[in-house]
């Protein structure tokens, strides 16, 4: 007997999705539990994005379509992709912007825009700043600092655009380090340069959307310095701790000491001085008991041919000190200091370099007095000429050393560091006068010479005296004659001799200790000379 079955199409669709039902594969079974599991969990919180657009309506008009698709569409991923609000950086945001959008109404080219990806860095500094993005702060109340630095460039007397500039970088590197997760107390120049280089994605506004190569990563490099220095000397971050480059030899340390306490000689000088003994120091041996002539003899003779002969005289300068120094200690015999060969002097091979009075007046009138600039060139080149001083003299000038009652000018820090009192003349008093009461910025600095940008600092160093020299000399188109500070030095040697004055009174306004320094003069007034020259005993010249 044959049974039948009841094979009407609606049993046989029921049996249909009955077996599909039970047939499912482990493959699907997943996939409908991750589907179950996505509709049972919590939608993403939409009331964060309503909260970012009311800040932003705060201080912004106009439509803010994109702000608002922007956060919402963050959140919806971070939803998707299961990554909780504590765990959102900068790498979060990345991954963002490289996703295959499936992310319903959204779509993938927003993605490509650096506007839309900008508004969602700045939905997440807004979350950051509401704590739902927990931020490790080694610093309170940034926000503050940031004013108090605006306010202390004003003091410096920067202007209003360099402020604006200073501030806008500090601003920036606030966002970068936020967004890096990199701490204050990490700061160094690694990360100051890691700031500079980077290609700015940052939530900010700026001026270009490209950084200008050369003067744009100059301007981001001295607003980070700025910012970090400022910070630093408030104590609101600690100072970046240095290892030594170097350990330096503890008698070259004790060679340091005895420079400075029993020779008075200046830092500039003792920096110099260990410099070169550091070259030959360990050719000396460990014992300086067991120093001998001929090592001595060898330091000093055995150089490279590539080294000047003023360098060559540094080595015998300082060695004889060393050795002063060292028999002074009672550590090396005292005649060693016989052993040091001389270097050889041509110091009166040749003459003095100098220019003509009248081609001293050229480079002193190049001087443009419309500007501060000019007003401050002169007076220094015044000062230069008319007293014979040297660049580090106008270097270390202070206020304090002007006697106006008196017309004289007081020389403390010179380089013999013995006090001068020089007379000073009508046309350097009334250029210097000039410069204080019109031209001189209105800082609370000693020196009487400062730089005409904020801040308003004196020169680095006495170089700078020289360069001033040496753009004057260049804006006369004068050729032939030396660009350095001890031009007008020697010129008014020069120009005193032929004007009948002595050498003692030379050496006195020059402030030479040795009368021998003052007789390198002595050759410069020709005429004279074939006054008092004797005739040639040998005959006629062949």
């Amino acid at each position: 007997m044959i049974a039948r079955h009841n094979f009407s199409p609606l049993a046989t669709v029921l049996r249909f999705c009955s077996n599909e039902g039970t047939n499912m594969t482990a493959k699907n079974r997943p996939l409908a539990e991750q589907r179950c599991s996505e509709q049972d969990a919590p939608a993403p919180d939409y009331a964060l994005a309503s909260a970012f657009l009311e800040s932003l309506r705060s201080f912004r008009s106009g439509a803010l379509q994109i702000d608002q698709s922007a956060a919402r569409h963050f959140l919806t991923w971070l939803h998707k992709s299961r990554i909780p609000l504590s765990g959102v950086d900068e790498a979060i945001v990345e991954r963002f912007a490289r996703h295959r959008c499936r992310c319903g109404r959204y779509r993938a080219r927003q993605l490509k825009t650096l506007t839309y990806l900008g508004r969602v860095r700045r939905f997440v500094c807004f979350l950051e700043e509401r704590d739902q993005i927990q931020v490790v702060k080694d610093v309170e109340c940034i926000d503050t600092h940031l004013a108090d630095f605006a306010r202390h460039l004003d003091t410096l007397g920067y202007s209003q655009e360099c402020r604006r500039s200073y501030r806008s970088e500090a601003e920036h590197l606030v966002v970068w380090l936020r967004l890096s997760r990199v701490l204050w107390r990490d700061v160094d120049d690694a990360v100051i340069e890691r700031f500079v280089q980077h290609d700015c994605r940052c939530p900010i506004k700026r001026k270009r959307g490209k950084v200008v190569e050369g003067t744009g990563f100059a301007r981001r490099r001295r607003g980070a310095r700025g910012f970090i220095d400022f910070l630093r000397r408030r104590d609101a971050i600690p100072p970046v701790s240095t290892e030594p480059t170097f350990v330096e030899d503890p008698r070259l340390s004790a060679f340091r000491i005895w420079l400075k306490r029993h020779r008075g000689t200046t830092d500039e000088t003792i920096r110099r001085y260990l410099q070169e003994a550091s070259r030959w120091a360990s050719a000396l041996g460990p014992d300086p008991a067991t120093f001998d002539a001929a090592t001595i003899r060898a330091i000093v003779l055995d150089q490279a041919p590539s080294r000047s002969r003023a360098s060559v005289r540094m080595t015998v300068t300082v060695l004889r000190v060393y050795l002063r120094f060292l028999s002074a200690q009672g550590e090396c015999r005292p005649e060693l200091i016989h052993a040091v060969p001389p270097a050889a002097l041509r110091r009166l091979a040749t003459l003095p370099r100098y220019a003509s009075p009248e081609t001293i007046e050229r480079i002193i009138d190049s001087c443009d007095l419309s500007t501060p600039v000019g007003v401050r060139d002169r007076a220094i080149l015044l000062l230069l000429a008319r007293l014979g001083l040297r660049a580090g003299d106008v270097w270390r000038l202070r206020l304090a050393d002007i006697d106006w009652a008196n017309a004289v000018l007081c020389l403390r820090h010179g380089k013999s560091r013995q006090p001068t009192r020089l007379p000073l003349p009508q046309d350097a008093g009334d250029a210097l006068l000039a410069y204080l009461t019109e031209a001189r910025p209105p800082a609370r600095e000693a020196h009487v010479f400062l730089r005409v940008q904020a801040p308003f600092r004196p020169f680095a160093s006495a170089s700078e005296i020289a360069g001033i020299v040496a753009r004057a000399v260049a804006r006369t188109g004068i050729e032939g004659v030396p660009t350095g500070s001890h031009l007008f030095r020697h010129s008014l040697a020069t120009a005193m001799l032929r004007g009948g004055a002595n050498l003692e009174s030379v050496g006195t306004i020059l402030r030479h200790r040795s009368p021998g320094t003052t007789a390198i003069y002595a050759k410069v007034d020709i005429t004279m000379l074939e006054a008092v020259a004797q005739p040639w005993l040998g005959g006629e010249a062949c």
